[in-house]
């Protein structure tokens, strides 16, 4: 999802919520406690020079059963990363700390913001030596009609 995907849902909803791709749900008080920029320059297994760049959000699961983040606030949040950083259109990506701090992707389902969970891959395939998957056969589909070219007694075995 893009950033500006995301400000224009928020004014359609009443409460902004989190969830998981497991079902789990983000604790309602949870806090925004960064919206930036993050930047990746890198090379890859092929040699390849590359960069990233993604519109972060960091959720905080806070003991503030208090307050509540109005999709108000945060429409407000982003504007002013908008403002004063110059965040531009691109992907969010969204930091929640599970068991360790986790790296997501955003959806949304018409009600809830999913966390889709990322994965890592090779982006130089081509060129990084991996062999490619190698064709499945069931020894039941070969042919038995097929003649071996070795017999017993030609002494190529």
């Amino acid at each position: 999802m893009k950033l500006s995907e995301i400000k224009e849902i928020l004014p359609t909803l009443d409460n902004v919520a989190f969830q998981l791709e497991n079902g789990a749900f983000v604790p309602e008080h949870f806090h925004v406690t960064e919206v930036g920029t993050v930047t990746k320059h890198f090379i890859d297994c092929g040699g390849t020079i590359r960069q990233e760049k993604v519109v972060n959000f960091q959720l905080w699961n806070a003991n503030d059963f208090e307050h509540r983040l109005k999709p108000g606030k945060l429409l407000n949040i982003i504007k002013l990363s908008e403002e004063k950083l110059g965040i531009e259109d691109d992907e969010i990506e969204v930091e929640y700390q599970n068991i360790t701090i986790g790296k997501y992707d955003l959806d949304f389902n018409g009600k809830t913001f999913i966390l889709k969970n990322k994965t890592t891959a090779c982006l130089a395939e081509d060129a990084c030596g991996i062999p490619s998957e190698k064709q499945k056969i069931k020894l039941s589909d070969l042919s038995s009609s097929k003649v071996s070219c070795c017999t017993p007694e030609s002494g190529c075995c």
